[in-house]
């Protein structure tokens, strides 16, 4: 038995070509751009900046923002060479199986599982919690048994609003990849001019006497909101989990990972500096930063803007998180490490329509019933799992003859790779030790699966038993 199997970067390719009925190219360099600002820009600025500036990093949280953007600009280069070499659904996954082997990229396709998966789950939920203070505002309440998970000592049992976004994103994407890709930016175009707005209004009320002291926690308050915000940034690696519905990938692929990652780190920065400017960062602790700061400074009228911004922002976390996970499923079934039912594609729309349903009850199930306390930490630990092993990948990437030396290529090797690495690896040790343990648990499960069906059902060891059938 040979778990270190692989298949050439050709061979990935040529599957994507010869198998029946295909994945459908539509996506341009801007529609990929706009899905990666959908997934970055959502729970993470609207959310998390406020815990982090809080808790962990005070003012210095834009050095916070800017430790995790090296960290996520340095793997974006490594992601962007593998899509522009190996433009095919999966993402980390795929690029796993050609560098690594078939074990390792089990390990990592599970490990993403986790990653869009549950991200999934907790951003509906998130929806929730947005649209139902939305709605009070007007003065309509949900009965309180169906507006969040089972918790009964709450009086909660189901949140349906969660259910109910999973059911109308996955309805969105059954109607085609284009369609959806519309979709995304136009709700991407509201939520840029939302964070635009905070910046506008906020820029003149900050008082710098708010980022005194700029280190209140030291560097180690720092690292560990750098950890913490990392989840902002989680989703450009979605945009390469397109790649088989691109149209021109080689040029495409790197500029919408590239430049939506650019886009998104500046306006953390900028909207970071003026969030800490505005309020005291001891003030922070609440669930929706952005609009109390403007609260704070009386621009109520604008904190109105910014939740339907954070609405708009959530909801396409949530559309190209479920994508992601859907193309994710196609790519290991189609490997035979999961069955085939996940990589069935529709003849009409082109798209794999069972698959994206059976995504949407699993999401539903942890959104609408289980509550996700940890989420954050777990799918970030996730990440930058993936995020470490891409960038190990390019090493062994340049060293292998035969890979095609067209398309984008990672500047500076092997220090980039290894700087991606080192960054990705001292945010990963910031995280909590259940953080740590609950990941291991997860993979353990993985491991199980992959030895009591993957091994066994996997295209690779079916062309193996073929070859010693016919010697």
């Amino acid at each position: 038995m040979n778990l270190f199997r692989k298949k050439s970067l050709q061979e990935l390719i040529s599957e994507t070509e010869n198998k029946g009925v295909t994945l459908k190219k539509e996506l341009g360099a801007f529609d990929l751009s706009m899905l990666g600002i959908g997934a970055i820009i959502g729970t993470g600025i609207f959310v998390l900046t406020g815990v982090a500036a809080a808790e962990h990093a005070g003012p210095a949280l834009i050095l916070s923002f800017i430790l995790s953007g090296l960290a996520c600009v340095f793997a974006a280069l490594c992601y962007a060479e593998f899509a522009s070499a190996a433009p095919v659904s999966g993402s980390a996954y795929t690029y796993s199986y050609a560098t690594f082997g078939e074990l390792i990229a089990w390990i990592l396709g599970w490990d993403l599982i986790l990653e869009y998966g549950l991200a999934s789950s907790a951003v509906a939920s998130g929806w929730s919690g947005y649209f139902q203070g939305l709605l009070a505002g007007f003065g309509i309440h949900f009965p309180k048994a169906i507006t969040s998970a089972y918790d009964p000592a709450h009086g909660t049992f189901v949140d349906v609003p969660a259910i109910l976004i999973t059911l109308i994103i996955t309805f969105l994407l059954t109607q085609g990849v284009k369609k959806s890709a519309r979709f995304n930016s136009t709700v991407v175009m509201i939520k840029l001019a939302v964070v635009v707005l905070f910046i506008a209004v906020g820029a003149w009320y900050v008082k710098p006497a708010n980022w005194t002291p700029f280190m209140p926690f030291g560097f180690s308050g720092v690292a560990t909101g750098a950890a913490t915000v990392f989840f902002a940034y989680i989703g450009f690696d979605a945009v390469s989990t397109a790649a088989e519905e691109v149209k021109n990938p080689q040029k495409n692929m790197p500029i919408g990972i590239i430049a939506s990652l650019l886009v998104c780190t500046v306006l953390y920065i900028i909207v970071s500096g003026i969030l800490t400017g505005i309020v005291p960062y001891t003030h922070l602790d609440v669930k929706n930063p952005v609009a109390f700061a403007l609260n704070y400074i009386h621009q109520d009228w604008a904190a109105g803007f910014i939740s339907i911004g954070a609405i708009c922002g959530i909801t396409t976390v949530l559309l190209v998180m479920i994508y992601g996970q859907t193309r994710l499923f196609y790519a290991i079934s189609r490997d035979g490490l999961l069955p085939k039912v996940f990589s069935s594609v529709d003849k009409k729309k082109q798209i794999p329509m069972v698959n994206t349903w059976i995504t949407c009850v699993l999401v539903s199930i942890f959104s609408g019933l289980v509550p996700l306390g940890r989420l954050a930490e777990l799918t970030n630990i996730g990440t930058l799992f993936a995020f470490m092993t891409v960038s190990t990948g390019i090493l062994y990437l340049r060293k292998t003859k035969g890979v095609p030396t067209g398309g984008f290529r990672v500047p500076f090797v092997p220090w980039i790779p290894i700087l991606a690495f080192i960054f990705c690896g001292y945010l990963a040790l910031q995280l909590p030790a259940i953080t740590w343990i609950s990941f291991v648990v997860w993979l353990v499960i993985g491991l199980f699966v992959y030895f009591g069906y993957g091994v066994k059902h996997s295209t690779l060891n079916e062309k193996n038993e073929n070859l010693k059938k016919i010697v």
